[in-house]
């Protein structure tokens, strides 16, 4: 039985970002860029003025009226170097509207007093030179790096990439993704029981945290005990990037999973990691991309996801992550139990008060109590071997929204 972040390192290694794409720059929120890109302007693309105010030429005491020769809105063309601001004369001027010829400073209009017809301006302070203006390209110049490659497209890059005219921008693919439940008890949420029966949660819940990672998952049904048609349905999720299967991963009669995905040259890289809940669990690997055999109760596949898929998912996508990354420390408002000889993971509520995060763990009755983690915000680790803990004590927990 591998010890978790060794399990991360196999899969890890199969987790390379996926090939590249354009996007649509309006829809690839979210993605990340596969290759650099340069600014293709210079940012101010001109010397403008910081401020609503008057351009000088030179500085100006205060107290003396100097008159007004023109005013430069936003927008408006530089002007040619003929044009150029002559002492005395002055020019009003709005934010980010180019500097006229001539002019090395701005005063803000807070700081002046205008005539009635406003051809005449008195300020009431000087100012120094440089002051309150842009200048040109001081942001960006044209064929500067804007954005690296592995850059993120937060609102701010997307909203930078649209000031550069870039209509689509190349990033990594998004993986595939599909869902197939297993088992003869299993059936559709929409379908009463029948003695014996259960309804499946796993894809629910599946497809709902892949769209949390922007993701579509394709829910394939539910595959019976069945060799034949189990095959037939694994057969059609191998064509996905990722395929999620639950259930069927244990070593009972009726636990077919493994000796399909063998069947079907799929090779087993892990089938047991020291977790709890997430027993049993296997990681396989094939041309076409990865299989993630998650276990059949609810508590374990919601464990291995957010363990294991989806930093593995996240790193198809180009995104940085691994084994209990971004972990936070916390401290307990209830007591934790201990853990045994495996590193023990509860749902936890969190709650931010006075820049501490609150953390108060939901201890489940088994790893089918899907109630207590229906409650998580958080993963809240118990390291094997550690002792109960009590309210007050330290903690360390993996966010999960």
């Amino acid at each position: 039985m591998l010890h978790p972040e060794e399990a991360w390192r196999l899969i890890a290694a199969h987790c390379a970002p996926l090939a590249e794409e354009e996007a649509v720059r309006r829809g690839a929120a979210g993605r990340v860029l596969s290759r650099p890109l340069t600014a293709t302007v210079d940012v101010p693309a001109a010397d403008v003025s910081a401020m609503d105010g008057y351009a000088l030429a030179g500085p100006v005491p205060a107290g003396e009226p100097r008159q007004v020769m023109a005013i430069i809105a936003a927008g408006d063309a530089p002007g040619t170097p003929e044009e150029v601001l002559v002492p005395p004369a002055v020019a009003r001027i709005m934010t980010g509207a180019p500097l006229p010829h001539g002019a090395d400073r701005v005063i803000p209009v807070e700081m002046s007093t205008a005539s009635a017809d406003r051809d005449t301006v008195v300020f009431q302070a000087e100012a120094g030179l440089g002051d309150h203006i842009r200048r040109r390209g001081e942001v960006l110049r044209a064929g500067d790096t804007m954005l690296p490659a592995g850059a993120l497209l937060t609102p701010g890059a997307l909203s930078l990439l649209a000031t550069h005219g870039y209509g689509e921008v190349p990033v990594y693919r998004i993986p595939s993704v599909a869902v197939l439940a297993t088992g003869d008890e299993v059936v559709p949420p929409e379908i009463e029981p029948a003695p014996g029966q259960l309804r499946d949660s796993h894809t629910d819940f599946l497809t709902a945290a892949g769209e949390s990672l922007g993701l579509s998952f394709r829910p394939l049904g539910i595959a019976p005990d069945d060799e034949d048609s189990l095959a037939l349905m694994v057969e059609s999720g191998l064509h996905f990037d990722v395929l999620l299967l639950c259930g069927g991963v244990s070593k009972g009669e009726f636990d077919l999973s493994e000796g399909v995905l063998a069947s079907l040259d799929c090779k087993i890289e892990i089938d047991a990691v020291a977790i709890q809940p997430g027993q049993p669990f296997v990681f396989a690997t094939h041309p076409g991309g990865l299989v993630f055999g998650l276990p059949g109760n609810p508590a374990s596949v919601m464990v291995c996801f957010w363990l294991f898929v989806r930093p593995a998912l996240r790193k198809l996508m180009g995104i940085e992550d691994g084994w209990w990354t971004g972990a936070l420390p916390g401290v307990l408002t209830a007591p934790l139990p201990a853990a045994g000889s495996r590193d023990r993971f509860l749902a936890a509520e969190i709650a931010i008060r006075d820049g501490i995060l609150h953390v108060t763990p939901h201890p489940p009755k088994g790893s089918h109590d899907i109630a207590a983690y229906a409650h998580g915000t958080a993963l809240v680790r118990v390291r094997a071997g550690a002792a109960p803990a009590p309210a007050g004590a330290g903690c360390e927990v993996l966010l999960l929204t």
